[in-house]
This record gives C-alpha cells, structure tokens and sequence, in this order.
C-alpha cells in the first residue's frame, strides 16, 4: 500500500505536489476512475498515491477542429452527454463504457469523431 492517499481538486494542487515528490524522490501513483490497468498502477510502499477522482471537467472544447481537453477523471459517458447535440461523439473502442477519457496522467487532449455523415 501507499504511505500516504491525496485527494486532489485542480491541477494547481497536482503540479505542486509533483514538484515536491520529485525534489523529496518519492514515488507518485496517479489514480482516476475505473480500475488498474497495469501492473505499475497498483501503489507501492513508500509511494504518495493521487486519487484525481474529483478532477472530472471538461476544460476546453474546440467545434472548428475537434480536440477537446479533459481532467484525469472524465468518463466517455460524461464527454459524450457534453458533446450531445454539437454532432461530435467519442468513440467507446478506444476506452470502455463508463471508463475515463481522461486517462490518469493529467490533462489529455483527444480527438473527436463526426457523427453519421
């Protein structure tokens, strides 16, 4: 298990806390939503885990050349209730139904699909 949880609300908090594990050298996990998808997912001893749980909004969205950019812990489902009527949509295939878009590394940029021409 991790020496210590944090639970943290904007990606002011996460860059200061990065900045101090790195200058301590203490290990840090990032955790969103879902579940561990690889063996060095799982927080060790020693180590500081993030939970960016809280961190679930959609930043930005751009309907001239389709990125959008998410916090950690935006679900496919919320991404695509946001981009209901704009003619956009995230395609499930690329993560699973209810999983983050987000990812667990910070703040991701993705691009969209056109919806049925």
């Amino acid at each position: 298990p991790p020496d210590a949880m944090v639970w943290l609300h904007a990606v002011g908090q996460v860059q200061e806390l990065a900045a101090h594990c790195y200058c301590c050298c203490v290990p840090m996990v990032p955790f969103g939503v879902g579940r561990y998808r690889l063996p060095c997912g799982a927080p060790w001893q020693g180590s500081i885990c993030f939970d960016l749980s809280c961190m679930d909004a959609i930043v930005e969205l751009s309907l001239e050349d389709f990125p959008v950019a998410v916090e950690p812990s935006v679900t496919c489902k919320a991404l695509n209730s946001h981009l209901q009527g704009t003619g956009l949509w995230f395609p499930v295939g690329i993560v699973g139904i209810g999983e983050q878009a987000g990812g667990c590394l910070g703040l991701r940029v993705v691009a969209l699909g056109v919806l049925g021409v």
